[in-house]
């Protein structure tokens, strides 16, 4: 699927949650893989605000590209931040919503 670029130079970015394992399965535990560098995925919320209007979203980040010591509150910086759509049944029903990776999150901003 296509992923689009998001442009977030003008944009004021905070960390709303900490860093948290990716699941790629909540029933077995198992962590989602960076498949471009094998890196243990991360899930990082971020609060963005922008053009007078703040929206939270709940970024992958490769472990890699994760610092130390992220806590809720923190000004960061995000690099190559992109989104991209998704679809797929479970159970018989469809769900669909859009998905927001980076690169990485640098610390202050």
């Amino acid at each position: 699927m296509p992923s689009f670029k998001i442009d977030t130079s003008t944009a004021v970015v905070f960390v709303a949650t900490a860093p948290t394992p990716k699941l790629k399965n909540k029933r077995t535990g198992e962590i989602a893989v960076d498949s471009e560098t094998g890196a243990n995925m991360m899930t990082v919320g971020l609060l963005i605000s922008d053009d007078g209007e703040g929206n939270l979203y709940q970024v992958s980040v490769p472990q890699t590209g994760v610092p130390e010591g992220l806590v809720p509150g923190m000004p960061v910086s995000v690099v190559s931040l992109k989104a991209r759509d998704w679809e797929n049944e479970f159970n018989g029903e469809k769900r669909h919503g859009i998905a927001f990776r980076a690169a990485a999150i640098a610390a202050g901003a």
